[in-house]
Order: C-alpha cells, then structure tokens, then sequence
C-alpha cells in the first residue's frame, strides 16, 4: 500500500508541509503606511515574510534585506521566527540621532526660558 492509500490527506509527494498562521507586515514613510496580512508556514522568519509579502514592490526603493525590523515595536533579528498574529515591523534608517535631537530641543527650551 502507499502511502497515499493509507491517509487520503497526505499531500502526493509525501512531504509533510507545516501548518499555516497568520502574521502582518508593516512599512510606513511620512506620505505612506501599509500593513499587509499573510499566512505563512509555521516557523517563517521575519525576513521570510516580509519578502513573501511583496510589500517591497509597494515602496520605491524598499530593501527589505538590508532594513532593522521588530515584532510590535520590539527589533528581532531577521532571522527571528514567527508566532501566529505576530506583526512585521520594517524600520527606515534613522535621519537623526534620538538622543541628540533630545539634547537640541531641551537646549531651545532653556534658551526660550532663559530669554523670559
């Protein structure tokens, strides 16, 4: 017998395919956001996904390959595996440096004061 007569639900090939689960992919520029949802086979990367979203051909000049990503505003590696409802996060480089935009806005705010 084969093994397709044993199990009628086992796929011709005999491979075994993982289960799906459902997961987002997000990218957003100043003009733009999109969230894209998807499934994918159970254990998917981050990067895995974001390129089977094709989210990349939506963004002019979106590389997916070379961008941070995270999982609801934590980064992962692009290796990190995925759970079901997980969100895929894809971040635009940095224009300016967070603390020292901080630094610059609280030295105007003294300035302003100081002049009062």
């Amino acid at each position: 017998m084969s093994l397709s007569e044993n199990n009628d639900n086992a796929p011709e090939s005999g491979a075994v395919q993982a289960p799906l689960i459902k997961v987002e992919v997000a990218y957003a520029t100043p003009a733009k956001q999109l969230i894209l949802a998807l499934e994918v086979s159970e254990g998917c990367s981050a990067l895995e996904a974001a390129k089977q979203s094709g989210i990349a051909s939506r963004f002019n000049g979106l590389d997916v390959e070379n961008l941070p990503m995270g999982i609801f505003g934590k980064a992962v590696k692009p290796t990190h595996p995925l759970r079901a409802g997980d969100r895929v996060e894809i971040y635009r480089p940095l224009i300016a440096d967070p603390k020292q935009a901080r630094r610059d806005r609280a030295d105007k705010a003294k300035s302003e004061k100081a002049k009062t």
